[in-house]
């Protein structure tokens, strides 16, 4: 990771958030051909491309420092964004560990570990901390482990219980959501979780995802992508703040939608853990404009595609409605009709 930390951009107010070109090159977009329709789509979480998203487990990169910066935000106001029942506390050491161990390794020049049996020594650069503390000793941290360490990473987390042939949410850290609330999911299984997902279910799309996960192995982490379309560079989406974000949508029309209305794709992983068996979920959010998505060319026209072709219950539960359209005709000119090639990597 050679980024350079933007640390004073911001997903509220005046949304100063912008990607690099690099940033922009580097974005996972989650279409490899001209339409779309839901599916499972996982496969190994194993090292990805050099400089990709998929390039190591936790993905560190220029927005690091702002996205946690916004995390203390929503977190100053919201204190229910993170929750974990009782009997997680075992899991929530298996996410610290988890963490800690793939931002040292990974990223070296700023994360470090060390660790002389229980005493362990935490030290991250970016944002100037360090913590001495006895592993499996929750009095040693300032904060629960899973709410010290899900606040040094991007994207939200949650982990999930197994027990009765099911998966239950019933730890998280989630304040960068797509309109769903962890502290209405809270002790959902995995299905009445992703409920309101339509089409998925006839499909049997979740009966496949559950068989799955519930086999998922140790050392063995998935990955998936999953988008939806967020006016201004919001993180906070959460049905909690609708208020604030909502009445957004009407304010796009076909002349500002290349700079309002933003692609929002979830690099989502899922990972078991070692000593208390339950499974995280991490769902990694990244967000990039119609106007930069447009500066590459096989993009600007395979999205266009995309939304034009959209089924319509996918409309409707991605809250596309009110602004897919000016979407469509602001994307329209970039659009020749000329073939796109396979796969999702910039031409």
């Amino acid at each position: 990771m050679n980024a350079i930390f933007k640390v004073n951009e911001t997903f509220r107010n005046d949304f100063t958030f912008c990607n690099s070109p690099a940033a922009i090159r580097r974005f996972p977009l989650p279409f490899a051909e001209d339409e779309y329709m839901y599916s499972v789509n996982i496969e190994p979480h194993l090292p990805g491309p050099q400089g990709s998203v998929s390039e190591f487990a936790f993905d560190v990169d220029e927005h690091y420092v702002a996205e946690c910066h916004e995390r203390e935000i929503v977190l100053a106001n919201e204190p229910l964004r993170f929750q974990a029942l009782p009997h997680m506390m075992s899991a929530q050491w298996d996410c610290l560990e988890l963490i800690m161990e793939s931002l040292a390794r990974d990223y070296p020049k700023h994360f470090s570990l060390s660790k002389r049996n229980n005493h362990w020594q935490w030290s991250n650069g970016p944002l100037n901390m360090e913590q001495r503390f006895t592993f499996g000793d929750a009095a040693t941290l300032p904060r629960p482990p899973l709410d010290y360490i899900t606040r040094q990473a991007q994207g939200d987390f949650v982990v999930m219980d197994q027990r009765e042939g099911n998966l239950w949410c019933e730890a998280g850290m989630v304040t960068t959501q797509a309109d769903w609330s962890l502290d209405f999911d809270m002790g959902m299984t995995f299905k009445e979780w992703h409920g309101p997902v339509p089409l998925a279910h006839e499909m049997g799309v979740f009966d496949r995802a559950i068989k799955f996960l519930l086999n998922l192995r140790l050392g063995q982490p998935v990955r998936r992508l999953n988008w939806t379309m967020t006016v201004n560079p919001r993180l906070d989406t959460s049905p909690e703040n609708y208020p604030h974000w909502g009445p957004d949508r009407a304010s796009v029309n076909a002349a500002n939608a290349g700079d309002l209305v933003h692609l929002r794709v979830e690099l989502q992983g899922l990972w078991r853990l070692p000593r208390s068996n339950a499974v995280v979920f991490g769902i990694r959010c990244y967000l990039i404009s119609l106007r930069e998505l447009a500066t590459i060319p096989k993009w600007a026209r395979r999205v266009h595609r995309v939304l034009k072709k959209l089924h319509p219950a996918l409309v409707d539960y991605k809250g596309l409605t009110r602004y897919r359209e000016p979407a469509i005709a602001w994307l329209a000119p970039f659009d020749d009709g000329s073939p796109t090639t396979p796969g999702t990597s910039p031409e």
